[in-house]
């Protein structure tokens, strides 16, 4: 999804604590309903930017726990910067908020005129294209606990490898991919193939067994 306005505080709603799949069994204390847990953390490798992670929905903590989920966040982001060459002094910010499908559905209304939840929102700041540095602030991801647990366990990958596709994925939105066409789908659906490989996630549109995620995301 592209977008140039900011949703940032428009698209909190109320927490689940639904399970997904690959759930580990975790003594954190799950958010309660309308809760939030926030934490700020550098890019790794990337040290003047930073990134946002918000959690608002429990199922996120549940199944893969805060650290955990963090972690997966900033490796992620960070792999994908790095692959682009993004210079090593950039200062930007990427917010990144586990929502549940309520949430993104009322926000995909709202911004997208489709009234359905899907797996990942992206709302970049500004409007870049391909190769093109972000401002201060690149952009915002929102992503849907239960739809990205369905597909996760409908199509039997493992939750954090899809999970880390969807980050990739909405990242290279932020600063200017898209898949509109074939020729743009193409170049984007390479970049995360290669991003995900140097994180030892095989290709995320390979054929069962010969890939760790699968799926084009709906952003």
């Amino acid at each position: 999804m592209n977008e140039p306005q900011d949703p940032r505080h428009q698209t909190k709603a109320a927490a689940t604590s639904e399970a997904a799949t690959d759930r580990t069994d975790c003594d954190e204390e799950v958010p309660e309903a309308g809760a939030e847990t926030v934490t700020t953390l550098p890019l790794p490798g990337f040290a003047a930017s930073s990134i946002v992670v918000a959690v608002d929905a429990g199922g996120w903590i549940s199944s893969l726990g805060r650290d955990r989920l963090v972690f997966l966040t900033g490796r992620a982001l960070a792999a994908a910067a790095r692959h682009l060459g993004l210079p090593a002094a950039l200062a930007t910010e990427i917010s990144v908020t586990y929502a549940d499908d309520a949430t993104v559905r009322e926000a995909n209304h709202a911004w997208r005129g489709k009234d359905k939840p899907t797996n990942i929102l992206s709302f970049p700041l500004v409007q870049l294209r391909p190769g093109k540095l972000p401002g201060p602030l690149a952009g915002d991801l929102v992503l849907a606990f239960e739809t990205v647990a369905r597909e996760a366990a409908s199509e039997e990958k493992p939750f954090a490898d899809h999970l880390s596709h969807l980050i990739v994925h909405g990242f290279l939105h932020l600063l200017g991919y898209d898949h509109l066409d074939d020729g743009e789908a193409a170049e984007m659906e390479a970049a995360e193939i290669a991003i995900l490989g140097s994180l030892g996630i095989a290709d995320p549109y390979g054929e069962p067994p010969d890939r760790s995620a699968a799926g084009r995301a709906d952003s």
